[in-house]
């Protein structure tokens, strides 16, 4: 029997030099691997910058990883064009891989299903009969009707009903989704949700939110504004109709001498921007608010720094930029819920009830004039969202808990490991 376990980890989407899910992969694979033997099998079109990422830098544990590419046959993936039919190669990418896995003979002790990280998605890890960790998974949650009627409509409202009751058909009659959730040692949740909807055993539940982010680089605020900022994609998903009319709240509740001293920053792209710029100026608030394209993360230091809140009140199921914000000790004000709302607590931030939509914006335009007009109050939630940061998302927490899982698993390794040296 070895020492040390080796995981055999599938990760779908994983570049180091990208943010979101593959920024996610990268970044938790890497902090696994300083821990323990590790087999990453992921797309072929993602060695070109895994192969530059090594080119370029120094690693310490880089013989602990042994990368490894997979794709199906061009006339199983000529139809999928970037975002466009993802879910469905995943799907059929992760049955071819176990003939890959087999094919290859590959030795280890743990599957780990890193991502995708939808939990309305099956795995198959759990064929090789090996201890079994998945996740970390989550899901979005449907946007409230009134908040997405008010912006998109029916065909935004009917869009997004039809994305949250195709999760409740693979929730409720995937087999395969059944046998994941029933073969699993391990379910790594990133948010309280996961566990109601999946109906997860409390001994296989770890609740471990997937977002994390490095420690800030050395950046100092170089404005004497007053400045909110926002970061995401201009999508229905992420709210930001909110974050402009609780701002025009918030601005036109100040006298007229001190509105030149407040900015709100949005940094995004997506389909919604038009409409966001429209409603910019139909609020009158044009002389207030920057829009400014998607930007690469190292770029936006800067902007964290300068920052004096975050406003985010996004209705999504997680919410990368948030421990971005945190990580500078910026407050943040979103909703209170299973994304942004669980990320932080009442000494990082304000979190605002999911009401109707006009009494959300209301209640997010109130948090802003408190923060605003109590300083050392703005102070105490700089220094508790510092604190919120180290205790849990840093990226370096996340290998040692999915290391200290691994560990829990091992009795069950060796356990397998003497009945077939019996056998």
């Amino acid at each position: 029997m070895s020492d040390q376990n080796t995981a055999l980890i599938t990760i779908y989407a994983v570049n180091p030099y990208k943010g979101s899910e593959d920024g996610t992969g990268w970044n938790i694979l890497m902090e696994t691997a300083r821990h323990q033997k590790v087999i990453a099998i992921t797309r072929v079109n993602n060695q070109p910058e895994i192969d530059r990422y090594f080119a370029e830098n120094e690693c310490e544990f880089a013989d602990n990883i042994q990368f490894e590419y997979f794709d199906l046959p061009y006339y199983l993936r000529f139809w999928k064009k970037k975002s466009r039919g993802a879910l469905l190669y995943f799907y059929l990418w992760q049955i071819g891989l176990i003939f890959f896995i087999k094919s290859r003979k590959f030795q280890f002790d743990i599957a780990h299903h890193l991502n995708f990280h939808s939990d309305w998605m099956p795995s198959f890890l759990w064929v090789f009969g090996k201890p079994f960790v998945w996740g970390p998974i989550g899901h979005h949650e449907s946007i409230p009707k009134d908040f997405v009627m008010k912006t998109g409509g029916t065909p935004a409202y009917l869009l997004d009903r039809l994305k949250w009751n195709t999760k409740k058909i693979f929730w409720n009659l995937d087999p395969f989704l059944k046998m994941t959730k029933w073969k699993a040692s391990k379910i790594l949740c990133i948010n309280s949700s996961v566990a109601k909807v999946l109906s997860i055993p409390k001994d296989k539940e770890v609740l471990l939110p997937a977002i994390a982010t490095q420690e800030p680089s050395n950046v100092k605020k170089n404005t004497s504004e007053f400045q909110l900022l926002s970061i995401g994609r201009f999508v229905h998903l992420k709210g930001f109709d909110l974050t402009l009319e609780s701002f025009a709240k918030f601005y036109f509740k100040q006298e007229e001498n001190e509105r030149s001293n407040l900015k709100l920053i949005l940094i995004g792209k997506g389909p919604l921007k038009s409409d966001l710029e429209k409603k910019t100026a139909e609020l009158n608030i044009n002389n207030a608010v920057t829009f400014i394209d998607w930007i690469e993360r190292k770029d936006l230091d800067q902007y964290f720094a300068n920052a004096s809140i975050f406003l985010f009140p996004s209705h999504e199921g997680a919410g990368m930029v948030v421990p971005e914000a945190l990580s500078f000790g910026v407050p943040i004000v979103c909703l209170d819920n299973i994304g942004p709302g669980e990320s932080i607590d009442e000494y990082s931030g304000i979190k605002v009830r999911n009401l109707n939509r006009e009494d959300t914006i209301a209640q997010l335009s109130i948090a802003l004039c408190k923060l605003y007009g109590n300083e050392s109050f703005r102070q105490g939630l700089s220094s508790g969202a510092l604190n919120r940061f180290q205790d849990r998302f840093r990226w370096s927490q996340k290998g040692k808990i999915i290391s200290n899982i691994y560990s829990q698993l091992r009795p069950q390794v060796e356990q397998e490991e003497s009945v077939l040296e019996l056998s």
